[in-house]
């Protein structure tokens, strides 16, 4: 018996040139997907206040999105494991565009957050099969090869939207931030269909319909519990309990259904055997807590405390991504050149707990320059942690698995995200409501019953003592977002340093997987 080496095409190898080729139409995917959240971060304002909306709304408009992203995350990767990837991407993008014109169309709130939920569907699917499909043509080794590609679509998309954004509202208006993504779209669309090529893996496709529908049932009851206890109803009412009560059955089933039932199950159970995957996965969710559920309320302090117009709320969030930005570039080619990367998450979560820290101190009146420092240092530990995560992962995954282990990091994020974004969006709505009518009190000025002091306000319409009193309002609110985040953030490092780092692979398929074709008689 010898071993001779595989080529490259038959180990799942492709030449750098084919990656680039198809890494372009990926990107231009990932584009589109982070740029539908980024481009609409600084309208929201404007938009809730053009449909007449509230703080629970502007919360939804991003739930919504996170929701159902969150809950049909792990459905695509298991799919991806099953039929054409490039096919699943295609039909995301479709998904997208659909939401997107809905969207942009929306004569109320709530149909803008129906479309922003249909919308959700296909970012799901795209920010779950980007991953899965690079994971398909580099090794674990050479990714970092690729990262900075990566990372400046990430920059790209994640500065460019609220500045792009934030000139749509200011010139032609806040429909077009959800028209500005379709061409974008098409052209990913087109892109893709000329230069993927993955070899689909033919065998019974067994797609567990009663699993999927269990989980994102029980992941979607429990999010809308998260997003309307403490604002709709109390924290501790029946309604509550009912809820909780309702998600956890569900969900509990999904489990036996998973593990006992389903013969191609939508997340496989026996991949939290692996002691990283599941270290990874509890940091996953941790960590979107911390860092969706604080900074998706940066454009709105910047806009409500600090009076900003959207194009000047979007110029702030350079100093963030530039961290980011270089951060995941240096990380990703350190990584490739050594193998080793337990360092780097180790290194990016500190990062991550100091630049909450710092944020945790900010109100209305912190100068400008200290708060884009502090989002630098975030910036910098987000970079060198998001991806590296997902990494250690796929790292341990076998090809065969490799869509449904993917999804599972990338589900657990976005669900601690959209439980973030909820739950941190209920305190900041209680906390800027109790701040304003304790102001309007002291002032003799009834609040309404409450409703004006959580309504969205037009801050160049107000008279400057309610104007100072909002603007205080959001500013020491937000600050205390980011020291509720901060527990979060220290757990997530707790998990990171218990992660067994193995070095990085230099083959696409694993060695177990690679055994049987390369043993020759």
């Amino acid at each position: 018996m010898t071993q001779t080496p595989l080529p490259a095409e038959q180990a799942g190898q492709m030449t750098h040139r084919e990656v680039l080729e198809a890494l372009s139409g990926l990107l231009l995917a990932m584009f589109v997907a982070m740029l539908s959240s980024t481009v609409v971060s600084n309208a929201l304002p404007v938009i809730v206040a053009d449909l007449d909306g509230s703080q629970t709304g502007y919360t939804w408009v991003v739930v919504a999105t996170l929701l159902t992203m969150t809950a049909t995350t792990p459905i695509w990767g298991k799919l991806a494991d099953l039929v054409s990837k490039k096919i699943l991407v295609q039909t995301a993008l479709v998904i997208f565009s659909v939401g997107s014109l809905v969207a942009g169309f929306a004569p109320s709130m709530e149909v803008l957050i129906g479309a922003r939920a249909f919308q959700g569907l296909g970012v799901g699917g795209l920010t779950a099969l980007v991953q899965v499909v690079i994971a398909s043509m580099v090794s674990p080794r050479e990714r970092g090869r690729y990262a900075g590609y990566i990372g400046a679509t990430f920059a790209l998309a994640t500065v460019s939207g609220p500045l792009v954004g934030g000139l749509l509202v200011d010139t032609v208006g806040w429909r077009w931030c959800f028209f500005v993504g379709l061409p974008v779209a098409l052209l990913a669309f087109v892109v893709l269909q000329r230069t993927l090529r993955i070899p689909v893996v033919r065998r019974k496709v067994e797609i567990d319909y009663l699993g999927a529908t269990l989980l994102v049932g029980g992941v979607s009851v429990l999010l809308v519990w998260v997003s309307l206890a403490g604002s709709q109803f109390a924290w501790t009412s029946g309604t509550s309990m009912l809820l909780v009560v309702a998600g956890l059955a569900v969900l509990s089933l999904a489990v036996y259904v998973e593990a006992r039932v389903a013969t191609e199950p939508v997340i496989p159970l026996r991949l939290f055997r692996d002691r990283t995957t599941s270290l990874a996965t509890a940091a996953s969710v941790l960590i979107g807590v911390a860092m969706f559920g604080s900074t998706v309320y940066l454009s709105q302090y910047f806009q409500l405390a600090r009076g900003m117009s959207p194009t000047e709320a979007g110029l702030m969030s350079i100093a963030m991504v530039g961290g980011l930005l270089v951060s995941s570039i240096v990380s990703g080619r350190r990584i490739s050149e050594t193998g080793r990367w337990k360092r780097f998450l180790v290194g990016g979560m500190v990062l991550v707990i100091v630049g909450l820290s710092l944020l945790a101190t900010i109100d209305e009146t912190t100068s400008l320059v200290a708060v884009g420092a502090f989002m630098a240092v975030l910036g910098l530990g987000l970079g060198a942690t998001m991806q590296n995560l997902v990494l250690s992962v796929q790292n341990n995954t076998a090809q065969s698995d490799m869509g449904a282990a993917s999804s599972v990091v990338a589900f657990f994020r976005s669900m601690g995200g959209s439980v973030g974004v909820s739950a941190l969006g209920a305190v900041l709505s209680h906390q800027v409501a109790d701040t304003v009518s304790a102001g309007l009190a002291r002032m003799g000025i009834p609040a309404d019953g409450g409703s004006s002091s959580r309504s969205i306000p037009d801050l160049a319409t107000l008279p400057e003592p309610i104007r100072e009193l909002f603007e205080h309002a959001f500013g020491q609110a937000t600050g205390h977002l980011f020291l509720v985040a901060v527990p979060f953030a220290v757990l997530a490092l707790g998990c990171v340093l218990l992660i067994r780092e193995v070095p990085l692979r230099t083959t696409v398929l694993r060695e177990d997987e690679l055994q049987p074709e390369a043993v020759r008689p």
